[in-house]
């Protein structure tokens, strides 16, 4: 069993190593980190773009002023639901959950694939959940398995799982340093749970915890999925190729600008030129011969400047790609009710599919996993969906989605 957990985990960072590249290009361009060189980035349309749909996905998805989530009962034997959905709402509302899944809307937009862990807190907290929105460069997903690796410190994988006894070669430095940072990998394959040290061997023989989810706390939500991948695409990565040339046609004019500011001089030099260095830098000064012309421009009969005609074009088609010229809905001037639900339809004609799979993917399982919590706590009656109730999603994005199929758009 052990030896089949290995082999699926290897497969999974097999699986996952080509979009590590792919991951990092766009957050380089999008949501650069300190570690970055921002001297390589200059131009910031991707980064306001991605924060504008990531904004707009919190409003029309888990919007916190709103009551974006209800329980219908199935059936008149059923009348828990109402209890059910003012817990749930209540526990979301007194955890950490809208200050955390902003953060995976980001990763959503960007890299095309979020992860939300839905953990459950101590008895007598304020909320009965707690959520973490763990970057994808920890996780690596197979269908049906999530692997989960992280380096944490010593005392808190201790306190974690009480029941681990380290080997015998790491408790005199755990002793030394309760710091000391230990890579662990958590892995959920179908509802059985194993938590091992990273640390190359068998997993047999490092084996922390063992144990079983009724249901998945890892919400893995994706944009869009082509077909054979697992691992989804992002508006990000699909304007990748404007984002890029955009942030290299501002550089090369503010190369220029500079050139323009600073100029380039020539000084005459008695001696012979030599063209190795000849440095075209601002503020350089090109020796020439006395009496010559020294370095003459070859001009052109017109001077026309298409940097800035291309550079428009590069902004408005990757903030058309990251959908900000589409998801308002005022424009310059104010619209009347009818232009406004035409602007509804066509966004819901844009954001249909992902809206659908979201729903699948993130706020259902979010539902189930939240009411096993509370029922298993004592706070609801067991209740289960598709059983006992229906969820009724309400949010602003699902009335979009009702009101174009009542006007027929």
């Amino acid at each position: 069993m052990q030896s089949n957990l290995q082999q699926l985990y290897k497969r999974a960072l097999d699986m996952r190593d080509p979009w590590l590249r792919r991951w990092d290009c766009a957050r380089r361009y999008t949501m650069p980190t300190s570690d970055d060189d921002g001297a390589t980035l200059f131009d910031a349309t991707a980064m306001d773009a991605v924060d504008n749909l990531a904004a707009s996905l919190y409003t029309l998805l888990t919007p916190p002023e709103s009551l974006w989530l209800n329980l219908v009962p199935e059936s008149e034997l059923s009348p828990d639901a109402e209890n059910a959905t003012n817990a749930m709402r209540a526990n979301l509302n007194d955890s950490n959950f809208y200050t955390t899944i902003h953060q995976c809307y980001l990763d959503l937009v960007t890299l095309g694939t979020a992860c939300l862990f839905m953990a459950e807190n101590p008895i007598g907290s304020s909320s009965a959940f707690s959520f973490t929105a763990i970057p994808m460069t920890d996780i690596a997903i197979l269908p049906n398995a999530v692997f989960h690796t992280a380096s944490m410190p010593a005392h808190e994988v201790i306190e974690k799982y009480p029941t681990w006894t380290p080997p015998k070669n790491m408790r005199d430095a755990i002793k030394q340093d309760p710091d000391m940072p230990i890579r662990l990998v958590q892995s959920l394959v179908g509802k059985k749970f194993t938590a091992w040290l990273d640390v190359g061997g068998d997993i047999e023989n490092n084996i922390v915890s063992t144990g079983t989810f009724e249901t998945n706390p890892y919400l893995i939500f994706r944009w869009s999925v082509t077909s054979g991948e697992i691992y989804g695409r992002s508006p990000v990565l699909r304007a990748m190729p404007d984002i890029k040339t955009a942030n290299k046609v501002v550089e090369l004019v503010l190369k220029n600008a500079t050139i323009a500011v600073s100029g380039i001089w020539m000084a005459d030099d008695d001696g012979v030129i030599n063209l190795n260095n000849i440095n075209l830098t601002p503020g350089a000064i090109i020796p020439k011969a006395v009496g010559s012309s020294g370095l003459t421009p070859l001009t052109s009969g017109a001077d026309f400047d298409v940097s800035q005609i291309i550079l428009k074009d590069l902004r408005e088609r990757i903030r058309h790609a990251l959908l900000a010229d589409r998801l308002g809905l005022l424009s310059e001037k104010e619209m009347t009710a009818t232009e406004i639900m035409a602007r509804n339809a066509d966004m819901m004609r844009i954001l249909g599919a992902t809206y659908g799979r979201l729903l699948h993917e993130f706020i259902r399982p979010m539902c189930e996993r939240g009411l096993q919590i509370l029922s298993r706590r004592g706070v609801i009656e067991p209740i289960t969906l598709h059983g006992d109730a229906e969820l009724k999603y309400i949010a602003p994005i699902a009335q979009m989605v009702a009101n174009e199929n009542m006007m027929g758009v």
